[in-house]
């Protein structure tokens, strides 16, 4: 009788470290499930989300330019952020609260592999609001008037902050151990951020901050920006690892790992904040180029019909948008305006950086019309009078002191052919009405309209173009021809005069 030896394989047991590694990571994505589903967590994100749908639908007139539109997406996640440091936070002190803390003594992982599952806990919070950053910032650009280019250091920015507050709750679970540690600094960071002051780009100590968002009334080009975006980006991802290594070793961990990690994110967040922070004063290279954009400018120019638009390099598709408006004014004008080559010309005023609402002074050119960098919205209209005056008084300057009956008819040419000229007649007066005297506003010096000339145009634009258009061109060089009464150019366009005469004509 014979008998078979079976030798039965023994099952390999992973090394420790291994064993750990898994189990930190089975820690992080089953905390990151449940952070993501906190209610305070889910809340800020149907709001971010709802935020961006209502604000990008609108935002810019549907003209955006993307150097502005890359930094739209920094300010709410810092709304996400908070969320996700309070429930960090609350996450980190659960088992201090639940009574639960002596349980974990017999398991296998330290505390600070605890603290370093935590801050990995917050990672998906940071991956999902880069997807709305990014869905934000390509919807805008896939408007059909977008222009421009945006920045991945200022795309970064959003998240990097979901990142940095969320390791921010895991340190302040890990110092203080209190559930109530994490609102009141979220009540003390929302005071911070609402009822402080705005920031101003030029502070070097302003770039500390993990927003730094101010936008003028003007866009400028990419090249003339001056902002460090690519250094702040640094700074707070270097922050955020620091702060998640330094809650690591405040739970107990001195291994190599967790030292050199230390020393290497700290050694990112300060390189960061000291260069962000020479870059924040603007270079003498850079004065030197926002000096030239402003007084002589480099643009671009295109022939669209009898008419040139130049245009600074990143606006270059947009002159098609300004020559339909410069055809839409010339084709109601009379005499030689209807076939007069315009010179459209882009101005900026870029000397004092980003932020600022410097005004463009009126050209005393001929024929030379100034546009803006915004488009869309109520800056159609204002271009719109500041091409009429120019064909009706020859230059922008000429025309911002016309106080006579020829407003009735620059008005007309600039509003009759838009799709709601009396809402278009409110839009572009600074007052938002359409009775009573009013400044109107132009890329430039503004004009003026009387009270009289107002209740003229009024009347204008409620009888039909077509009738109106034909008076124009017939008594084209009695209503462009200085002098000329408000109630001449009543009569002579067939419509009642006004009640009393106009104070400039006195």
């Amino acid at each position: 009788m014979s008998a078979a030896l079976v030798e039965e394989a023994l099952p390999v047991r992973a090394p420790l470290r291994e064993r750990r590694t898994r189990a930190v990571l089975a820690l992080a994505r089953f905390e990151a499930r449940r952070l993501l589903l906190s209610i305070p967590v889910v809340i800020a994100f149907v709001a971010y989300v709802a935020w961006i749908v209502w604000r990008t639908r609108d935002s810019s007139d549907g003209n955006p330019a993307l150097q502005d539109a890359d930094r739209a997406t920094q300010s709410m996640p810092m709304l996400v952020g908070l969320a996700v440091l309070l429930c960090a936070a609350r996450a980190v002190v659960r088992s201090e609260r639940y009574g639960t803390e002596p349980h974990f003594s017999v398991l296998a992982l330290q505390p600070w592999h605890r603290a370093a599952a935590h801050a990995l806990s917050v990672v998906p919070a940071a991956l999902l609001t880069a997807v709305c950053v990014a869905g934000q910032f390509t919807w805008e650009a896939l408007k059909p008037g977008a222009i421009g280019h945006g920045s991945p250091a200022e795309l970064a920015v959003g998240p990097l902050t979901v990142l940095a507050f969320g390791a921010l709750g895991v340190l302040l679970g890990r110092l203080t151990r209190s559930a109530f540690a994490a609102p009141l600094l979220v009540v003390l960071l929302l005071f911070a951020f609402v009822l402080g002051t705005a920031p101003s780009e030029a502070s070097g100590l302003s770039w500390l901050a993990p927003v730094v968002s101010v936008t003028g009334p003007d866009t400028l080009p990419s090249d003339l920006l001056g902002r460090p975006a690519a250094w702040h980006a640094l700074y707070l991802a270097g922050a955020a690892l620091c702060v998640a290594f330094l809650a690591t070793a405040v739970a107990g961990g001195r291994g190599a790992a967790v030292r050199a990690g230390l020393a290497l994110s700290l050694a990112a967040a300060v390189t960061g904040g000291i260069l962000q922070a020479e870059g924040a004063t603007a270079s003498p290279e850079l004065t030197a180029a926002r000096e030239r954009a402003s007084v002589r400018p480099e643009l671009t120019c295109a022939e669209h019909g009898r008419s040139t638009y130049c245009a600074f390099p990143e606006w270059g598709p947009r002159t098609g948008a300004w020559a339909a408006v410069v055809d839409h004014v010339q084709s109601l004008a009379g005499g030689s305006a209807h076939q007069r080559p315009l010179e459209v010309r882009q101005r900026i005023d870029a000397r004092y950086g980003p932020g600022t609402d410097a005004a463009i002074p009126a050209l005393t050119d001929a024929h030379r019309v100034t546009v803006g960098t915004a488009w869309g919205g109520n800056r159609v209209p204002e271009f719109s009078s500041a091409v009429a005056a120019v064909l009706v008084a020859g230059t922008e300057a000429a025309g911002s002191e016309i106080c006579d009956g020829r407003m009735v008819t620059v008005m007309w040419l600039s509003l009759s052919w838009q799709d709601d000229p009396m809402d278009a007649l409110r839009r572009v007066r600074l007052d938002d009405s359409v009775k009573g005297a009013a400044i109107v506003l132009s890329p430039t010096d503004p004009l003026s309209m009387t009270e009289g000339q107002t209740d003229v145009v009024r009347r204008l634009l409620e009888k039909p173009t077509a009738g109106t258009g034909a008076r124009v061109k017939e008594h084209w060089a009695e209503l462009t021809a200085p002098g000329v009464t408000t109630a001449r150019a009543a009569e002579l366009l067939g419509v009642a005069a006004p009640k009393k005469a106009d104070s400039c004509e006195e």
